[in-house]
């Protein structure tokens, strides 16, 4: 993937940092997006210095104008996205009986219509380079559910069901559209849940241990390459067994 631009949301810590990371070390001019530019600028920093070519662009997924700012401003001066990886998320958790709208509405903003709006704004680049891979990071949940989590399950099983869309529209384009499923990671989300959470989560993982975003970032650099090219519409597991 040398010299094609990839751009990362929530590229400022956790499975996004490391996924730039990755997509960079594999050769990638690597955008690194999210709202807390002092932690992108870091980064920028650290991969400048090992050689690599990264940038910061500052995005809020919960503002149409931000997303088409921070795409317009990449294309123009790195070239087209021809690899996207909608990896930005959020939560806002409570039982659905007492959930609020307005936690609801966040969560789906920001998880799935943040995503989507990305999405449309890279499209045309990746149409006139007959060239493309969207990864969206969805998760384990989305494909099993969690009580006390209907926001963001929603979100995340509605970014399946947006990648199979985007995959079929797309294919005769020569642009793969896939997701991304990661289980228990080891994230500043996952730190929030309690040692008890934590220790039942555990104990339901054949790998009998918790996954690094590492391990998330190795299937998205994959999905990335001129490898997958015969890949699209896929929901890509990687949760050491938790759903089989």
């Amino acid at each position: 993937m040398t010299n094609r631009t990839a751009f990362i949301t929530g590229a400022s810590r956790g499975i996004g940092r490391a996924c730039a990371q990755a997509l960079a070390a594999a050769g990638a001019r690597v955008a690194l997006a999210a709202r807390n530019v002092e932690q992108l600028e870091g980064l920028a920093t650290e991969l400048r210095s090992a050689g690599r070519e990264a940038f910061v662009a500052p995005l809020d997924l919960a503002d149409p104008e931000s997303i088409k700012e921070a795409i317009c401003k990449t294309s123009k001066d790195f070239g087209p996205v021809t690899i996207l990886v909608n990896n930005a998320g959020v939560t806002k958790d409570g039982l659905a009986l007492r959930m609020k709208k307005n936690d609801w509405d966040a969560v789906i903003a920001t998880n799935l219509t943040g995503a989507f709006l990305v999405i449309q704004q890279v499209l045309q680049g990746m149409m006139r380079e007959r060239w493309g891979r969207i990864i969206n990071i969805s998760s384990v949940v989305g494909e099993m559910g969690n009580a006390g989590q209907a926001n963001y399950v929603a979100s995340k099983a509605g970014l399946i069901g947006l990648t199979k869309s985007i995959a079929q529209e797309m294919g005769s384009r020569n642009i793969t559209v896939n997701a991304v499923a990661p289980g228990y990671i080891e994230t500043d989300m996952t730190q929030a849940l309690s040692a008890e959470l934590k220790e039942k989560m555990l104990a339901n993982i054949p790998l009998k241990r918790i996954g690094r975003p590492e391990d998330v970032a190795a299937a998205v650099r994959f999905l990335a390459s001129e490898e997958a090219g015969y890949i699209t519409g896929h929901v890509l597991d990687v949760n050491g067994g938790i759903r089989m």
